[in-house]
């Protein structure tokens, strides 16, 4: 999915008042010098702490099904290698052919996409939608031996990305526990408040003197925090990649996200598929339900046009939707250079009708594909997979050692000491209005953060407020019981 320094889900960060004794330099530390900032420590160290107990399970639930997708890349290739390869023979058969010995072995439902073979001793997909017992949202991938025409077996896959049964399930897991709608709840919220814990552990770990941030040397609690803290630093860069790209296709943030590219202009484009008709338009969209290929210009011609417009390998052949609509062929190559160009190809003529090319797609677009690449493991390999393991497991670690420091400041108790409440009371207003108004505004692009939180401070400043008009506390330099 997806917290950082001092950082990440951390449930418990150190007190901004003296430490306790295992925390303690092993010699005098010079006192800070206040600095403009100074008074927004409490109040980030106190939303730190809470965010950190509270948001970690989820965070820890998304890190652990992170952590297996970075590795089902590499294990679908192993678990569905009869399926994907085949040996390497002489030459191809036209993808007519391919199709149709498909749709010999499998004649239900229709063909809604065609992926030729991409490389040497890869097979060929056929992919069939309205399959019983299949996703309306999930396809029967039926594999080909792109020299003979055997059929080496068929496979339900999902999305752009071909992800078969393995790596959709763990997809699926990590996006909404399998729990549908309601699940992806937890994804987008734990995406929402990860910058949030990590950008404030970066805030905490850097305003500490330099002497308490050590791990040499150390033990007990302040070794934990010192663990915490740098392995937070050298990920929080990392932990806030994966939560603006998570954004991106949660179901709110992401809505909002996609609603702002639009208005400003940088939607992702898509080629037009409007056809100029024909006789033979509505005979090809006949013979690709059927099977056959034969009529019209045909799958082989309609490849052949999209190859002379530069369309190199892997590409994806999109029938027809209706008996006015063109051919669509299009790149779908992921990983780095990304081959994202597309085509539409008259089904009476065989003329390409329209071009997109993915240089002419305009910035935020090209930002938003390589973000998501990039979050998935696809951009660059396994290289960009055993990043995101290593992401994965500091999270873990942090999350743990969070709650480590958590029970290590109990003192006896089960659990360890809450950070002082009415922190806020410190910070002088032209902080705090500033703050309450991107509140405000977090909440209305990033529902998820931006409601929780809100809630958050308003229930802190209420309980803040009776505590002290009953004389337990006061506002600011920590606890006065009676």
């Amino acid at each position: 999915m997806s917290t950082a320094p001092s950082t990440s889900p951390n449930p418990g960060s150190a007190r901004s008042g003296e430490p306790p004794s295992d925390e303690a330099p092993p010699h005098a530390v010079p006192a800070a010098v206040p600095g403009r900032w100074t008074p927004l420590r409490p109040l980030v160290l106190r939303l730190h702490f809470y965010a950190g107990v509270l948001v970690a399970p989820f965070l820890l639930v998304a890190a652990t099904t992170g952590l297996l997708y970075a590795f089902s890349f590499q294990a679908e290739k192993l678990v569905y290698a009869h399926e994907l390869t085949v040996p390497v023979g002489k030459t191809e058969l036209p993808i007519s052919r391919q199709v149709a010995a498909a749709r010999e072995a499998h004649p239900e439902g229709t063909v809604s996409a065609i992926r030729p073979s991409p490389e040497a001793g890869a097979t060929t997909r056929v992919l069939l939608s309205g399959v019983k017992g299949v996703g309306a949202d999930h396809t029967l991938a039926v594999f080909v031996d792109p020299y003979t025409g055997k059929v080496r077996g068929a496979l339900e896959q999902y999305g752009s990305t071909g992800a078969l049964p393995l790596r959709t399930w763990i997809d699926e897991l990590h996006r909404d526990l399998h729990l549908g709608d309601t699940g992806r709840f937890y994804s987008e919220f734990a995406a929402s408040w990860l910058w949030v814990i990590s950008g404030g552990g970066l805030v905490l770990w850097f305003s500490r003197r330099r002497a308490l941030r050590k791990v040499r040397g150390t033990g007990g609690r302040r070794r934990t925090l010192g663990l915490h803290g740098s392995v937070g630093v050298w990920a929080a860069a990392g932990f806030f990649f994966l939560s603006a790209t998570g954004l991106t296709w949660s179901a709110y943030a992401g809505a909002n996200i996609d609603e702002l590219r639009t208005s400003l202009g940088q939607a992702t484009p898509s080629v037009s598929a409007a056809a100029s008709g024909g006789e033979h338009a509505g005979h090809d969209m006949a013979s690709m339900t059927g099977g056959s290929a034969g009529h019209g210009v045909g799958l082989d011609k309609v490849l052949a046009a999209a190859r002379a417009e530069g369309l190199g390998n892997p590409v994806e052949i999109v029938p027809p939707a209706d008996a006015t609509s063109a051919y669509v062929v299009r790149q779908v190559q992921r990983s780095w250079p990304e081959k994202q160009d597309s085509v539409a190809v008259d089904p009476g003529t065989g003329e390409v009708t329209d071009v997109l090319r993915f240089d002419d797609y305009p910035v935020l677009a090209k930002l938003t594909r390589w973000g998501i690449d990039l979050h998935t493991g696809i951009l660059f390999g396994i290289v960009n997979q055993l990043a995101l393991a290593l992401l994965a497991v500091a999270l873990i670690l942090l999350i743990l050692w969070g709650y480590r420091m958590w029970w290590q400041r109990g003192r006896g108790s089960a659990f360890g000491r809450p950070v002082p409440r009415g922190a806020w009371a410190d910070v002088p207003p032209y902080l705090l209005v500033p703050a309450m108004a991107v509140i405000a505004v977090l909440g209305y692009f990033v529902p998820l953060l931006g409601i929780p939180l809100a809630a958050f401070l308003a229930v802190d400043i209420v309980l803040g407020e009776v505590a002290h008009r009953r004389g337990r506390r006061t506002y600011g330099r920590g606890p006065q019981v009676k």
